[in-house]
Formats: structure tokens, sequence, C-alpha cells
């Protein structure tokens, strides 16, 4: 007795959702535009929702092109939210390599290692009859660059104070450019010539891969003394880098370093800061900060386009009902009860939104994933999105589609069947 009520209730819900299919399928082009309002609404936020999530995760894991107890001062902010920011920062004055100087020697009094560099981007270096591809940066350094950037000497040897003190014309080299113009030979003790003259290879640098589409290894570092002489224009600025001993001490550092630059630059005491100073930890929190804002847009837009699906839906199953009016006089007729009609409508309308809802977590993965693509980042799938998708459409279906339904169980027979 048992197993045959269980298999007359399972016949019923089955006929209830071939029911609800058939009226579906009989108005395709309606069920489809309402699908679609859906699927958009879901689509705006998991798309948004997976791009973000899969370029946060390789922006933690791609900082490490500075190491994490290591401090960047630039003339303007890495990262610049407030187009107002912009316009302040515009008339700082650039950071000349006098100054820059004068702080590596007053971090040197504290033995805190501090990198100078100033970067030609797109140069080609030239050996012979082959040439890099247009995209290499040739950076005028110091001896600490590899330390406070993560890079690793492969073999030959790095850059030392006296090819700084004395300017000498040497060159280390990342992998792109020893494939591009070495491919079988030692390069050590050859020259090669790249913007501003020619230069001896004295070492190589490990492979470091791509980071957010940009090569690391299309990379030439030399003396930063004898880029000023022949690379240096008054529009430029130098960069610095200081490695504190820890990621303990890293704030004790800044604080030095803030006092040391100021000095540097010759700034009074009540004068602000002309420079800024960022670490991991800043530019981590500037992308949080993006990120949030970006999420909040995205859930607003996806919060408007779900409302106004939850009204279509809730549209078009009114006039469903209007319409097979006297399709429900005859199904009361032959004996169904009020939670069956119920039933029928709330599964329709809950379909077309879980429908919808499929679709938009479809798009959106794909979407946020090409994007994410764009900069390198890993395929990622935001399950809890998704799923917290799948339960908003569910929610949708069923609170705008009550309505229509308790409309629908509550028509009385007699007067359905009279129905034109």
């Amino acid at each position: 007795m048992t197993s045959q009520a269980g298999k007359r209730k399972g016949l019923r819900w089955q006929d209830l959702l071939e029911l609800a299919l058939g009226s579906l399928g009989a108005n395709a082009l309606r069920s489809s535009l309402t699908i679609l309002g859906v699927a958009i609404g879901v689509f705006s936020v998991v798309g948004v929702m997976t791009a973000l999530s899969a370029v946060q995760q390789s922006i933690d894991s791609s900082l490490n092109v500075f190491g994490a107890n290591v401090l960047q001062i630039t003339r303007n902010p890495s990262v610049e939210i407030s187009l107002g920011g912009r316009n302040r920062n515009r008339w700082r004055p650039r950071i000349n390599p006098d100054q820059a100087q004068e702080l590596k020697e007053r971090m040197d009094e504290f033995g805190i290692p501090t990198a100078l560099s100033a970067t030609d981007p797109n140069e080609r270096i030239r050996y012979d009859d082959r040439k890099t591809s247009p995209r290499i940066r040739i950076v005028g350094t110091n001896e600490n660059y590899l330390l406070t950037n993560n890079y690793e000497l492969d073999f030959g040897r790095n850059l030392t104070a006296t090819d700084i003190e004395f300017s000498r014309s040497v060159t280390v080299i990342g992998r792109e450019v020893l494939e591009a113009l070495f491919p079988h030979e030692n390069p050590l003790e050859k020259d090669v010539e790249m913007k501003g003259g020619r230069y001896t290879v004295i070492g190589v640098l490990k492979e470091r891969g791509d980071i957010f589409g940009e090569s690391m290894d299309g990379i030439a570092l030399i003396p930063h003394t004898k880029f000023i002489e022949r690379n240096w224009h008054r529009w430029r600025s130098m960069e610095i880098s200081i490695q504190a001993d820890s990621v303990e001490t890293l704030k004790a550092t800044e604080d030095l370093a803030i006092g040391q630059m100021r000095q540097a630059r010759g700034l009074e005491p009540e004068d602000q800061n002309n420079f800024e100073i960022t670490s991991n930890q800043a530019l981590q929190a500037a992308f949080d900060e993006i990120a949030a804002i970006a999420s909040l847009a995205g859930l607003l837009v996806s919060g408007i386009a779900l409302v106004c699906s939850g009204i279509g839906i809730m549209n078009v199953m009114l006039v469903s009902v209007s319409e097979r009016t006297r399709e429900i006089g005859v199904r009361k007729a032959l004996g169904a009860r009020k939670r069956n009609v119920l039933s029928q409508f709330l599964l329709e309308a809950v379909f077309l939104s879980e429908v919808g809802a499929i679709l938009g977590i479809v798009l959106g993965v794909v979407t946020g994933n090409v994007i994410a693509n764009l900069f390198d980042a890993q395929m990622i799938i935001p399950w809890f999105w998704a799923w917290t998708a799948v339960g908003v459409c569910s929610l949708i279906g069923i609170g705008f589609g009550l309505l229509p339904a308790v409309r629908a169980a509550n028509l009385h027979p007699v007067d359905s069947l009279r129905h034109d």
C-alpha cells in the first residue's frame, strides 16, 4: 500500500512537471524573454565575482614581485582611486637622482638595503645580427635590485657598488634576452647594444615568468649612474625600494624611511609628504577597496535586474492564469485540488527563474574567467555565489509566482468553465 501510494504521489508530481513544461513550451518566446531577464541579473553578479576572485587570487600570489618586507618610494601612488588625488599629485616634484642617492646613503648608515631604479620600457637589445622583441625593460639600478625585487642570479655576477661608482657599461640580463640573443653560446663577456650604447654582459637572472601579462624575464639591469649619463631626462623620477629586516620591523623601517626621505627632499616639519611610500599590504588594501566597490556595484545592478525579472515572472504567470482559466476549470471539475493547481503554477515560476539562474551562472563564470585570463589568473568557479544565485532565484520564483499561483488555485470551477 505504501509503495503504491508513493508511486501515485510520484506520478502526480511527474504530471505536474509535464503540465508546467508543456505550458511554458506553448509560450516559448514569452518564457525565453523571462528567462533572459533572470539570466542577465545572475550574470552581472556572478561574472563580476568570478573576475574579482580570480584576479584577487592572482594578485595575492603575484605581489611577491617585491618581498613581503619591502617598501616602495615613488613620486605618485601605485594605485589611485580618487580622481582628485591624481590632480593633487601631478604637482609633486620628481624624485631626482641626487635625492635618491642621498636617501640610499642615509639608509646605508642603518644597514638597510636600498635599491634605486629608473626604467626605459619597450626597448630592443641587439647582438650581432640577432635582436630581441621590442618589449625589454632597461633598468638603471644598483647592487640591491635583485634583493628587493625577488630576482635570483642564475650564473655570472650581479652589479656591484664598484660598477655603480665607476659607471661601468655592464649589464645583467633576463632569461628572455638570453634566449633571444644567445641561444647556443655563453653570453658572459659578450657586448650587446641597447639604448644608450654598448654593454658587456656580466650575469644572467633566473627565470621568473609573467605577472599580469608582463614578462619578468624581459629585463636588462645596468648601473643607474650609467643610465643617468645616457638615458636620463628632466621628466623622469627615480623609484626607490627599501627592504626591512622582517615583516615585524616593516612599520619601524617605514617611519625611518619617511623621515630620511623628508630630509632628502628638504621638507620642513609642517610640510606634507610630497612622495608616496607603499608596501604589499598597502597595495592589497587598495585592491580590496576597489574590489569592494566593484562588488557593491555588481550586487546593485544584479539586485535591480533580478527584481525586474521577478516582476516579469509575475506578469507572465498572471497572463498565463488568465489565458488558462478554462483549463484550470476543467482540471478542478475532474477532481484537481487547490494545492495541485498552486503547485503547478509555482513550479512553472520556479522553473523559469532556475533556468535563468543556470544560464546566468554559466555565462558569468565563462565571462569572468575570460577577463581574469587577461591578468594571467587561474580559472576559478565561485561556488558560493553560484549557490547563492540558485537560492535567490528560487526565492524570486516562489515570491513573485505565489500571487498568480494563489489566484489560479482560488478560481471557482463553474466560473472558470464559463470563461471565454
